[in-house]
Order: structure tokens, then C-alpha cells, then sequence
């Protein structure tokens, strides 16, 4: 889904100047080298990605349970309900689980950044995804700290910021390595597909905890 003009921008600057302005990328030695047909460029300043930073810092600090969920008339328990979705498909095989994440996201519905936080670009935490609803890079990260919940290896799971090629907008997934392919949970499609599988999406960047990705095509 559409994400604002600011961040495209940005992204297809890093890619266009990626060899001038980072002259220590080197290129990815980890599974998720070519990643929708594309080789990446591991970065280690995360500071290029200040919103990023400032989701994983108000995850630990927010994204807490709270809330009354046996009042009928306001209902404030949306990360209890999370919590114990997580608990209840803990133990599954992966799969599973990565299917069942993506499918309880979702179910949340699609709200551009404008309608709920009055700007362009925000990047939300999981409690204000589930209270709010959220555009596509919101889906990603609330499935992204739903994996972490659940034991996931994290260098084996990004947020992918991406340019969809049907649409002509940009977009976010969440990129998973599973076996020895790479999966994709994406807001707009209810299947987990393999990115070997999906033709339309250019990679810009990539990011988990500690380290982020520029995405260029084959030279």
C-alpha cells in the first residue's frame, strides 16, 4: 500500500549513491542475499534510520499489556488479545506460526498515517497498531515484534521497504527466512508466498535490530 513520497525518496537515494556515500558496505554473506533477486549491501550506522530506532526504543517501553477486557463498553485489552494469541500458537512448527502472525495482523484495518497521527509518515508500535490501525509498514513491524515474541531467530527476519511495480507506490513486508527460503508477510494477501515467487516488488532497504541492508540489482 501507499507510503509517503519522503521515505521513497530517500530510499531510492541510498540505492542510487550507495557506493559513494558508503564506502565500507560490503556485500551480505547471510541467507538473505538476493532477496527478491537482488544483492544487498549490509550497513551497521542505524542512525540513517532515526523512526526505526525510535520503534524498537517505545516497543520496550510501551508495547505493554494493560486494559479491562471484560468491560463491554470500552474495551482496552488489544495487547492482552495479542499476548495470548502469541502463547496460544507458541510451539508450533514455524510455519504455522508465521502463517497465524500474519493472519492475525491482518485483520487490523488499513488507515493511512494522515487519518491517525495528522502527518505523512509515522512509523507505529504494536499497541498503537492494534488501537489504531495502521498502514503497511505498521502491519510489518507488529508482525515483526510478534516473531520476536515468539523465539525467532532475528537476523533472520526484516522489515523490507520496497517499491511495488503493479501499483507503482511504495510498500513494506516483513521478509522471514525459513529453511532455505525467504518468506514473505505482506498486508495484502492473506498467503505467505516465497519472494522467489513474487516478480512485482524491487527492494530498496532492509532492517532488523541491529543492522540494515541496501537492496541493488544484479551487476
Amino acid at each position: 500500500m501507499p507510503k509517503t513520497r519522503i521515505i521513497v525518496h530517500l530510499a531510492i537515494l541510498f540505492v542510487l549513491t550507495a557506493f559513494f556515500w558508503f564506502p565500507n558496505s560490503a556485500v551480505s554473506s547471510q541467507e538473505f542475499v538476493n532477496l527478491f533477486g537482488y544483492q544487498e549491501l549490509s550497513q551497521n550506522d542505524m542512525s540513517y534510520l532515526p523512526q526505526w530506532l525510535n520503534v524498537l526504543e517505545r516497543h520496550i517501553t510501551e508495547d505493554v499489556p494493560e486494559g479491562d477486557c471484560t468491560d463491554s463498553f470500552f474495551n482496552t485489552c488489544h495487547l492482552k488479545k495479542w499476548f495470548s494469541f502469541l502463547e496460544s500458537i507458541k510451539g508450533q512448527p514455524v510455519l504455522v506460526q508465521i502463517e497465524a502472525v500474519n493472519q492475525y495482523a491482518n485483520k487490523k484495518t488499513y488507515v493511512i498515517d494522515m487519518d491517525n497521527y495528522g502527518m505523512e509518515d509515522y512509523w507505529a508500535i504494536s499497541r498503537e497498531f492494534f488501537y489504531n490501525g495502521g498502514d503497511c509498514e505498521d502491519y510489518a513491524i507488529t508482525k515483526f515484534f510478534s516473531l520476536q515474541w515468539l523465539g525467532f531467530d532475528m537476523n533472520a527476519i526484516r522489515v523490507v521497504i520496497l517499491q511495488d511495480t503493479n501499483l507503482r507506490v511504495a510498500h513494506a513486508v516483513l521478509a522471514v527466512e525459513s529453511g532455505n527460503d525467504v518468506v514473505i508477510l505482506d498486508n495484502q494477501t492473506k498467503e505467505v508466498i516465497s519472494h522467489n515467487d513474487i516478480a512485482h516488488y524491487i527492494p530498496l532497504f532492509s532492517v532488523n535490530r541491529n543492522q540494515w541492508w541496501l537492496h541493488l540489482p544484479e551487476m
